[in-house]
Formats: C-alpha cells, sequence, structure tokens
C-alpha cells in the first residue's frame, strides 16, 4: 500500500462540480484501491479523471482516456497520493495527462496506469507496484492470480444473457 495518501471524499455528488474542484487539485495524482491492486488517474478538473484504461475492456486494452471520477472510482475509495516534489505544478500535470488523450500503448509491465501518471508528474515511467513485484515473486503471482481471477469473473458475468422478466 502506497504511504502519504491523505483519504478525500469517497463520494462527491457528481452534479456539484464545485465540491470536486474544493476537495481535489487539479494535477492530483488519484489511487482507486482494487481488489489486489491500485488503479491511478490524473484529476484534470470539473470532476474528470484522465487514466489508461488498461485491460477494463476485456480482452482488449483500453486508451488514455478521460472519465468522471465515479467511474474512476469503480465502487472504491479515491485518494489522493500526496508527492513531496513532483516536477510539473498541477496545471501542467493536467495538461501533460490531456496530451496523451486517445494513445493505445498499455503493456502491464511498461506503460501502465500508475507509469502514465509517473511520466505526467515526474517526466519519467515508473510503477512501484511492478517494482515490488518483480522484487517478490511470491506478491508476483498472488497478484497475477487475483487479476486472473477478476478478468475470468467479469467474463463470466458478460458471456451470460440477461435474465428475462416473467
Amino acid at each position: 500500500m502506497n504511504q502519504n495518501i491523505d483519504s478525500i471524499a469517497q463520494w462527491i455528488d457528481p452534479r456539484d462540480l464545485a465540491a470536486f474542484d474544493t476537495a481535489l487539485p487539479v494535477g492530483a495524482h488519484l489511487v482507486a484501491e482494487r481488489d489486489g491492486y491500485e488503479h491511478h488517474g490524473i484529476y484534470v478538473g470539473c470532476g474528470q479523471v484522465i487514466h489508461y484504461a488498461g485491460f477494463s475492456r476485456r480482452q482488449r486494452r483500453g486508451p488514455v482516456e478521460s472519465i468522471s471520477i465515479g467511474c474512476f472510482a469503480c465502487g472504491f475509495a479515491v485518494t489522493i497520493q500526496r508527492h513531496a516534489s513532483p516536477f510539473y505544478d498541477g496545471e501542467e500535470v493536467a495538461r501533460r495527462a490531456i496530451s496523451r488523450l486517445g494513445e493505445r500503448n498499455y503493456r502491464l509491465l511498461t506503460n501502465n496506469c500508475e507509469h502514465f501518471c509517473s511520466w505526467c508528474l515526474f517526466g519519467e515511467c515508473r510503477s512501484a507496484q511492478v517494482e515490488a513485484c518483480l522484487k517478490s515473486p511470491g506478491r508476483a503471482a498472488r497478484t497475477l492470480l487475483k487479476l486472473m481471477l477478476l478478468a475470468l469473473s467479469i467474463e463470466r458475468r458478460t458471456a451470460q444473457p440477461p435474465a428475462q422478466a416473467a
């Protein structure tokens, strides 16, 4: 788990965009704890987060896209990951994130959502999650197993025909 993370409100009414901009500074590095991993994105204002969609589209790799903070959270708590000295200020971090919208070069180990946020903040691609897994093969195996089970669960739900009304 990341250190130096300040919790923010888990649920803010999306209709209250002023609340988003008060609670979240433009360029904030957001983290949503998921089952077995963390998902990262950059807050760009007006309730929007830019992130790498990764494998959220089942087998197809998703692009860098802008989504609502509610979609980004996906029912999980969202936190701000604070950095002691990012290379860029918040407005420039947001501009850098926007500059990559539509990119489709997702790679789990070398160009994932955390790499994307690191590039936006520091100009270098890094992922603490990937580094931790490479240092601990057991952790990597557990994480991979959780992700595979999650993907199978999603695949099974989407493959089942909807229940018909009686």
